[in-house]
C-alpha cells in the first residue's frame, strides 16, 4: 500500500509547479518555497489545492520526508545556503548546469558532474538525480499507461545512495513513470546531464526504447525495488 508523504520544494518555477501538481495527483503533500517568501505563493497554492502549502525553505527541509531542489543553476547555492540539516534526507536534484537553452550556455565544473557540485552544497544528505533530463513540458505531459499492454515512459535517476533511489523510484511510479538506474551520482549523472546521451530527447522514452539506449551504452540498469 502507497504511504503518502510530504515533498518539500524548493523553486517554484516551471519545474516546482509541475512537480507539484504531479506528486499532488498521485496523493502526497508538497511545500513550496521560493526566495520571496510564502506570501508570494498564495496564489499558487490556492490554485493547487488540497495538499499544498507555502512554506519557508527551512519549512520545506524540515517537513520534507524529501526535498526536492528545482531552482536555476544559477540560483541553487542561495537557495540552499544555511538550511538543514540534511542528516540522512533524501534530497532529488532537478538541475543542470546550464545558464541557457544553447549548446554553449553551459557552466563549467571541471571534472565534477552537476550533481557532485549539488552534494557538496547539502553536506549529509543523499542526493539523487532525477527530472533533468527531458524539457519540463514533456514531464508534465506524463501519461499512465492506458492498457497493460502499453509501456510506462521512463524517467532515469542516478545516486549513490540504494536505498535513496528505491525513494525516488516510489514517487516515480506513484506519478504514473518508469524509474531506470543509470548508476552513480558521477557516472550517471553524466549520462543524464547536461550534453549527456540521455538528455536531449524531446519526449519520455517508453521502457523497451531505454533499456535497448542503456544496453547501447554498456549501463546495466539494477532493478529499483522499494525502500527496505
Amino acid at each position: 500500500m502507497k504511504t503518502a508523504m510530504t515533498v518539500g520544494i524548493l523553486g517554484a518555477g516551471q519545474m516546482g509547479q509541475t512537480l507539484a501538481r504531479l506528486f499532488l495527483a498521485a496523493g502526497h503533500d508538497v511545500v513550496l518555497a521560493n526566495s520571496r517568501g510564502p506570501a508570494s505563493l498564495s496564489a499558487l497554492v490556492a490554485e493547487l489545492g488540497k495538499g499544498a502549502r507555502a512554506g519557508t525553505p527551512a519549512e520545506a527541509v524540515r517537513d520534507g520526508d524529501v526535498v526536492v531542489i528545482a531552482t536555476r543553476w544559477e540560483q541553487t547555492a542561495a537557495a540552499v545556503q544555511g538550511l538543514g540539516p540534511f542528516d540522512g534526507k533524501v534530497v532529488i536534484d532537478t538541475t543542470n548546469n546550464r545558464f541557457g537553452p544553447g549548446p554553449k550556455d553551459i557552466v563549467d565544473l571541471g571534472d565534477l558532474t552537476s550533481s557532485e557540485a549539488v552534494a557538496a552544497l547539502v553536506p549529509g544528505a543523499r542526493v539523487v538525480k532525477a527530472f533533468n533530463h527531458q524539457p519540463i513540458p514533456v514531464l508534465g505531459k506524463l501519461r499512465r499507461p492506458e492498457s497493460r499492454y502499453d509501456e510506462r515512459q521512463v524517467l532515469f535517476i542516478a545516486g549513490d545512495d540504494a536505498e535513496a533511489k528505491k525513494v525516488v523510484a516510489g514517487l516515480i511510479r506513484d506519478i504514473g513513470g518508469e524509474p531506470m538506474d543509470t548508476g552513480t551520482l558521477r557516472d550517471g549523472g553524466k549520462l543524464q546531464g547536461t550534453g549527456g546521451p540521455l538528455a536531449g530527447y524531446n519526449r519520455l522514452l517508453s521502457h523497451s526504447e531505454a533499456s535497448e539506449l542503456l544496453r547501447h551504452l554498456g549501463v546495466g540498469a539494477p532493478e529499483l525495488g522499494t525502500p527496505g
